[in-house]
């Protein structure tokens, strides 16, 4: 086997371990919130656990980057971009994940490549092409299968989950947006290790502010998954899928991507005895065929 193929196929792997890992989140979540626990909490302990190891990465990489082009500004911009990207977009899903289901929650989630084109189009002027246009109105067709279908079934407070999954995908879509420019300064682990410093700043801050539960009092079960979630969700998927992204090229991992749903309705089957509908699987098999369109087209010619 050549070095080329075996590099691939490592990449690949590394890329579908860091895809279903990120997917096992709202799993772990919707466990912990069998504890009465409320979004804050379990959030809180996400980032408690993970901080230590954001931490040590962002001294690591101190030196990484284009140090020289970086300015005061700049860093301004990580503070904005952590708010928005990881503060934001985690706590709008976790409050969301009280009122839908895991599988559910990740097939919204999963349409924020569409969101940033439509940004990318209404705010940097960049053209959407015919093809991508049929692909995000397939995707939305897919959401809306799927959604409608849970509503008639769970009720009304599905459309409260769904709209913050839709505010989760879009502050995302919009840190990732807005990002891009950044991250050749910085680097990718020395820009996401200090965004999510930040993030993990305003989610103490956010706690103290409220202080809806006495995070010290919990279930021993709760603490457990806070550390699972934290580390086998967050830290380990987030490198591994920049690893990833770098061996096999973000064409080629935009194909796996479409792993992400598919591994949550799995997981979520098995740990929490989610059941979808053959019409919301219907859903979700657009939402993700419409999505592998729009990733690919989207990212054609890019180079690893």
């Amino acid at each position: 086997m050549q070095k080329s193929t075996r590099k691939f196929i490592v990449g690949i792997a590394i890329g579908i371990l860091g895809i279903v890992l990120f997917s096992s989140k709202a799993v772990m979540v919707k466990l912990a919130y069998r504890h009465d626990v409320d979004p804050i909490s379990v959030l809180l302990l996400r980032m408690a656990f993970s901080f230590p190891f954001y931490l040590v990465v962002a001294f690591l990489s101190r030196n990484k980057g284009n140090s020289d082009k970086i300015t005061g500004r700049d860093y301004i911009w990580v503070v904005i971009f952590g708010v928005i990207g990881y503060y934001l977009s985690s706590f709008f899903d976790f409050v969301g994940l009280t009122y839908i289901k895991a599988s559910l929650e990740r097939i919204i989630l999963f349409i924020y490549p569409t969101i940033v084109l439509l940004i990318n189009k209404v705010f940097l002027k960049q053209t959407i092409n015919k093809v991508q246009v049929g692909a995000i109105l397939l995707t939305y067709i897919g959401i809306i299968i799927a959604f409608g279908d849970e509503v008639s079934i769970s009720g009304s407070d599905i459309y409260l989950g769904g709209f913050f999954i839709v505010l989760s995908a879009v502050t995302y879509a919009a840190y990732l947006s807005g990002s891009g420019w950044l991250i050749p300064k910085f680097g990718v682990v020395k820009f996401t290790s200090y965004a999510m410093l930040v993030s993990c700043l305003c989610v103490f801050l956010h706690y103290l502010i409220t202080n809806q539960a006495d995070i010290f009092n919990l279930p021993t079960e709760v603490y457990v998954l806070g550390f699972l979630i934290a580390i086998f969700a967050t830290v380990i998927p987030s490198y591994l899928v920049s690893a990833s992204i770098k061996m096999i090229n973000s064409s080629n991992f935009a194909v796996i991507a479409g792993f992400g749903p598919i591994s949550t309705i799995i997981l979520a089957a098995i740990f929490l005895s989610e059941k979808l509908t053959l019409l919301q699987l219907l859903g979700a098999l657009i939402v993700i065929s419409g999505i592998l369109v729009v990733s690919m087209k989207s990212n054609k010619g890019t180079k690893a």
